[in-house]
Formats: structure tokens, sequence, C-alpha cells
């Protein structure tokens, strides 16, 4: 089991060839393994590799197998260990020819041998597979040419079944085993199983021991070559069967350790026997950025967000109705076709379908495993539309059934409903503290206290010691770092809203919520180029969903929108407003930063590192969050503070690049200091400001609330008592016994990791 991940992102702008020549600075780092996201052959050009084209070889772009066995050996020459993510729901059919298997199927319709690997509803097709690519003009066949054996649709290309040829293109396409369609129908009548509601990608059927075979063989030679030394499950949600894959996977996998991206909602359990050695670790994220939130700027900025949307905003009452919305809108295709394997078993399947996912309080149920939480949906379901009552307690009997087809196919389908419905809808909707609209949290609890953290971690170290825990990944909203300036918005709500009420006289898009959002982005990844403030700002509106959307947007308001962010890049007045603020902010977002990063780095579990954290990282929702990382500046970094060399809290980053460094290395070479968990408080006038545990010789000792530490005028007689042991300070060489005093510990950073000498 590694003692730390490392997570890189290989590309063909940074290929596997390229993290082998770093595999040396990652080690001086102390990361124990690397983590790479997926190397199977993609779309020609992808950046993420999620869209995997071809699973028989390592994607050329990216190094193909010769630069995995280069890796593999540098990473293992070090004793070093690879884990590489796997995406075993979905494929990549944007480019048909490009993807045997979808292009065999196109040409041979039901008669293809691959026609059972993908999850299609042939019959609702009428005996066709539906492809939404065309446009919206009523003759968008006539633009349809023939070029030898391809029918042609502008830069889309599809294979024409022998013997279908002849006559006008028109005819040509009405003989095919697909039928081409507006893109617009793609929500409701589409008869393929996607990716959320991504029509590039297309669901294939694991569940299937040649779909398992055949997709999972390459993977298999990594293991057996001992090229790779763990797994990462993308989104085993979608999965027909979890537990049955996570179980083939794990004899593929020899013993290997498996994660998976499972997202846990509340005091939500995974299935016990589920061969895993834990998530990827959002569940943690939640919990260290909580700890550090201001419970008294909660009803403050509450009202701030009430008076923007001209109504009070319960994100209680914001879930159900954004996933409704989805439901019965971009995923409403997936809705039906539950509905068709449902049958007649009540009077209105299909609302009731929609209620019982509106009100789902996880992502899904692994029957019989998570019956409960159906169960309450229901409930909620009959609460909240009484005249369905009777039909909502006939679906749901349905789908408790594990053996029914429809209720396997609903739990495929609710996991889609609440990513799209919350982390891609109603968290642009809530803007109250956006640092806790995060994959894996739930924005309604606003803050923990030290008591309710270390009860968490207590759990995790008895039932997920193996799980990972990560503060930034390629999906998160925002990375750790904005989310830490932007945490410090709680410590200073009044302060707050003087900001949005000075620079929404200067400049404004007449959609206050969404520019509290906005400008809490600006705020939080400051600095930042217009350019990747606009991309997010397009993108977060999108997803909102209220004043212009990614189907029918609006110009006008797009306009006034990316001229805001000009305005806050280029104006003088309000490019002022905003640097004055910023520097209010900066010490406390530095403060949060280190904090999160150390109890991160040291709490139960295994640390995950995103690629570039090591230093601040003021990323945005992606593809904000995968640009280049400049490794040589960062080794350079890392000599110096090897060298001897005492950073200062400065934007320059080395602080989080020392304390990464030394939790790291302690991770990995003294295990024996991470055998228990204790968590230690503080005495005196600002205890509370205090967040700390000792995990069994090591001990992490971090500021909360910055802001009203300072406005108290520090620490005071604040002490900490750590016992008659003789400890040391890994990152300032401070020696430390018996009850000290906190402001001579932070001296130099606010955060203190002491090790038993």
């Amino acid at each position: 089991m590694p003692a730390s991940t490392y997570r890189l992102q290989i590309s063909a702008e940074f290929t596997l060839f390229d993290a082998a020549r770093i595999v040396p600075y990652l080690h001086r780092l102390g990361a124990d393994w690397l983590y790479l996201s997926p190397l199977l052959e993609s779309e020609s050009g992808s950046s993420h590799g999620y869209d995997v084209v071809d699973h028989s070889r390592v994607d050329a772009a990216r190094g193909g197998p010769e630069g995995l066995a280069e890796l593999s050996r540098a990473a293992h020459e070090r004793g070093m260990g690879v884990v590489v993510d796997i995406v075993p729901n979905h494929v990549g059919v944007a480019t048909p020819n490009a993807n045997r298997w979808w292009w065999d199927v196109l040409a041979h319709g039901r008669r293809s041998p691959y026609a059972d690997y993908f999850d299609i509803d042939w019959e609702f097709g009428g005996g066709r597979l539906r492809l939404p690519v065309l446009g919206d003009g009523p003759d968008e066949l006539d633009v349809l040419r023939v070029d030898g054996d391809e029918l042609v649709y502008y830069e889309h290309r599809f294979p024409i079944a022998e013997g279908t040829g002849g006559g006008t293109p028109r005819e040509v396409h009405d003989r095919q085993h697909y039928e081409l369609m507006s893109w617009r129908r793609a929500d409701h009548d589409l008869n393929y199983r996607r990716f959320f509601a991504v029509n590039t990608l297309a669901a294939v059927r694991v569940e299937d021991p040649r779909v398992f075979d055949d997709t999972h063989r390459e993977i298999g030679r990594w293991i057996a070559e001992g090229l790779v030394d763990g797994l990462r499950v993308d989104h085993p949600d979608g999965l027909r069967a979890p537990g049955d894959y996570l179980r083939r996977l794990a004899e593929l996998a020899q013993g290997r350790p498996i994660w998976v991206e499972k997202i846990i909602e509340g005091d939500e359990r995974m299935p016990p026997q589920w061969p895993i050695a834990g998530t990827t670790g959002y569940d943690a994220l939640a919990g260290i950025d909580r700890v550090l939130v201001d419970p008294a700027g909660e009803h403050p900025l509450t009202q701030i967000v009430d008076e923007a949307a001209g109504s009070p905003r319960r994100w209680a009452e914001l879930v159900p109705e954004r996933k409704r919305a989805v439901a019965r809108g971009i995923l409403n295709s997936e809705i039906r076709r539950v509905a068709r394997e449902l049958g007649e078993v009540a009077g209105d399947v299909e609302d009731a379908l929609v209620e019982i996912a509106a009100a789902l309080p996880v992502y899904r149920s692994y029957l019989p495993f998570g019956r409960e939480h159906l169960d309450e949906a229901v409930a909620a379901a009959q609460a909240a539309a009484p005249q369905l009552e009777a039909d909502l307690a006939a679906v749901g009997a349905a789908l408790a059934d594990p053996g029914n087809r429809a209720a396997l196919r609903f739990q495929q389908t609710s996991g889609m409903i609440m990513a799209k419905g919350v982390e891609d809808n109603a968290f642009y909707r809530y803007p109250r503290l956006t640092s806790l609209t995060e994959v894996g949290g739930d924005p309604s609890l606003f803050a923990i206290d030290a008591a309710a953290f270390h009860a968490a971690q207590r759990d995790r170290a008895a039932r997920l010691p193996e799980s990972m825990t990560t503060l930034t990944t390629h999906d998160t909203k925002r990375s750790e770092d904005t989310r830490a300036r932007i945490t410090a918005l709680a410590e200073a709500p009044e302060r707050w809203r003087r900001f949005l009420t000075e620079v929404g006289g200067l400049i404004g898009t007449g959609d206050r919520v969404l520019e509290n959002l906005i400008w809490q982005a600006i705020v939080g990844a400051w600095p930042a180029s217009r350019e990747r403030l606009e991309a997010y700002a397009l993108k977060a509106a999108r997803e909102a969903g209220e004043s212009t959307d990614w189907i029918d947007g609006d110009p006008a308001f797009e306009e006034r929108l990316t001229r805001l962010v000009t305005v806050a890049v280029e104006e003088p007045l309000v490019h002022e407003l905003l640097e004055r603020l910023v520097d209010e902010l900066t010490a406390a977002g530095y403060s949060n930063g280190l904090a999160a990063k150390l109890l991160q780095l040291l709490a139960p579990g295994t640390p995950d590192v995103y690629q570039g954290t090591e230093r601040w990282d003021r990323s945005l929702v992606d593809p904000d969050n995968r640009r280049p990382v400049d490794f040589a500046a960062a080794s350079e970094l890392l000599d110096r503070l090897d060298g001897g060399w005492r950073p200062p809290v400065d934007e320059s980053g080395a602080v989080k690049t020392l304390v990464v460094s030394r939790a790291l290395r302690l991770r990995r070479d003294r295990p024996e200091l991470f055998t228990a968990y204790h968590p230690v408080t503080a005495r005196g006038a600002q205890a509370e400001h205090l967040i700390g545990f000792d995990r069994g010789g090591a001990i992490a000792l971090a500021t909360r609330l910055p802001l009203g530490l300072a406005a108290a005028g520090g620490w005071g007689d604040t002490v900490v008592d750590l016992g008659e042991r003789s400890l040391r300070d890994e990152l300032t060489g401070r020696e430390a016994q018996g009850a000290a005093r906190v402001a001579e510990l932070f001296a130099d950073y606010p955060v203190a990791l002491l090790v038993e000498t």
C-alpha cells in the first residue's frame, strides 16, 4: 500500500516519458506512488483520456507502451509504485471510425458481434441506433453526401452497410442501421446510454464477461508484467453491478489495491463487501474545508444571497428542484428508458421515477445494500407529490427488487441525475460560500467544530485507513488554495457585502446571485488572466442555467458577463477595489491553505497530492485545473529548501512546498509515527483557533479562523500541552516540550509539524 500518491495528468503535452523525467523530483518531494490519469488510446486531442476508443493499447500520443515501461521502471527503481485510472463505464464515439466496435455496430446493426457491447434499446429506435448529430433545420438530411462507402454530414462520417448504397443520400440514410437525428432530441429520444449527458461518450455493458475481458485485457497485461501496482476506477456508480465488477477486477489485479471514485453523501456507507482500499477522497476534503470555516459567517452570507435572489434560497429545496429539472430535461432519455423497463406497474410511471430520483439522498443504492435510502426517497416523494402516492408506492416496490431490470437501470441512472442536478447545476446557484460547493460536500453544512472533525478522522482511521484523502483533483470545482482564500470570507461577511455593493454600482449583469459566485472565483483565483476568468464565468453561467445556458444561451447576457470580467481585470477603479480586498484576505488564504494541506497529509488515509499543489494552486474548474505545471521551478524550490533555506510565507509558494515535502517524507520514511489518532487541544483565550492531532509520534498543529485570531491580537497566552516528549518542528527546527506557547510554535508559520526526536 502507498504511503501517499501524486496525481499526474498524462497527455500529448505531458507524456509518460515526461513523467518519467520528473520521477527523481517527485521522489525527493516525498511522494510514494505515482497516480496517473487514463492511459488507453482516446479520442485524438483528448486532454483527459476519459474518452477511450481502443482498449488494446496505451495511447501513442501519451507515450505508448514504451512510455509506460519507462515510467514504471523509473518509479520502481526508486521504490515508488504506479496507480492508473481506468474507465469501465463508457467509450468515446465522437469520431465513429476511431472506435472499431462502434463503427462495426453502425455498419451491421444488431448483427454486429459488438452490438451487445453497448447499452442500446434497439426496439425504442425501431431497430436503429439513434445518433444526435444533426442541426436544427428541417432539411438537415439534404446536407448529407455519399463518399465511397461512407455517408458524410459536414465533418461527421458514417459507414454505409453493404448492399444499401444507391439513390439519394437521404435514401441511403434511410436504409442504414442508424438514424441521424437532431441533437436536440438526445435528451428525450436517445436509445443508447451515455455518460451523463455527453452524447459522444457511449456506455458499455462491462457486466457482460466478454466486454469485461475485451476492455481489461491490456490492463491485465500491465498487472501481469508488473508495470502497474494499483488501479483507480472512474465512475463505478454508472455500472449495472459495481460489486460484481469490482470482484472481477480484484481477481485481475491479483491483490493490488483498488480505489473507486465514489461520492459519499453524509453518513452514507459503501457496501462493506467491495474488495477495495477505499475512495478517491472527496469525503475527506469536505471535512477539512469545513473545520476551517467560521460558523459566524453563515447567517450574513446567507442573507446576501437571499437578498440578491429576492427570496430565501434554501439548499434542501434547491436540490430536488434541480434534480427534477435534469430528470425531465437533459437526462429524460434515461428516465424514459427506466419507465419502459418498468412497464405498466403504475399509472404515471415517468413522473413517479422523476420524484423518487429527485428525493434520493445518495447517488445510488446497491441493492439490497442501501435499500433504506430508496425507502426514504419514496416517502419524501409521496410527501412532495401526494397526488402520486399510489404510483410512487408501486414504482418504489419495483425499484426495491434487486432482480428487477428496471431497478438495476434506475440504480445506474440516479447517480447521473445527482451529479448533473447538484454538482453541475445547483452548486452554481448557491454561492453563499463557494468553497463549500465542492464535489462530495453538502453546502448546507456550513462549518464543523474541532470535535466533529476529530470524530470523523477517528471513524476514517477505523473504517477506511487506506482510503485516499484529497484536496484537489481534475474534477474539483476550485483548487484547494482558491477555496482557502474564499473560506476567509466567512470571517469577513460584512466586508464581502461592502465589496459586492461597491463593484455592483460600477459593473453588473442583472444576475446578482451569479455575480456573487463569479466575484468569489475572481477573488479566490487572483491574480488570473482575463482569458482564464472569462472561460470560468461563461461555464459557470451556463451550468447555473438561470440567465443563459448551454443549449439556448443568451448572447446579450454573456456579453455583459464577459464585460464584467474585463472590467475587473482592466478598469482601474474596479481593479483597485478587487486588489484591496485580495490584499486583506491574502494572509488568511495562506494560513487556510497551509492548514488544510498539513491536516490532509497527516490525517488517517492515503493522502493524494494533485500535480502542482505542492505550491500555491489557484485553479478553477476544468480545464483550468489541467494547466501545465512548471516542475523545473518546483524542483529548484525544493533544492533551496533542502539546502537549509527557511522560506517566508509569500506568493512563491515555497512554504507550501516545505510543508508538503516534510509531511510526505515522514509518511513514507517513518510509518511508525502514524499508528494512532489523538486530538490535540489548546488552553487559553484563543484555544478555539488551534486544530491539531497526534498520529502516534507525528503531530499536526494548524491555525483556524486566522482573521479572527488577528483581530483578537494573536495567540496571547494560549498553550498546547505536548507532554514530556522531546519534539522537533520539521518545518523550522524549533524544539518543543510540555506546555508550549502556541505563539512561539507559530512564530514563523501558521502551522507546525512536530516529531518525536
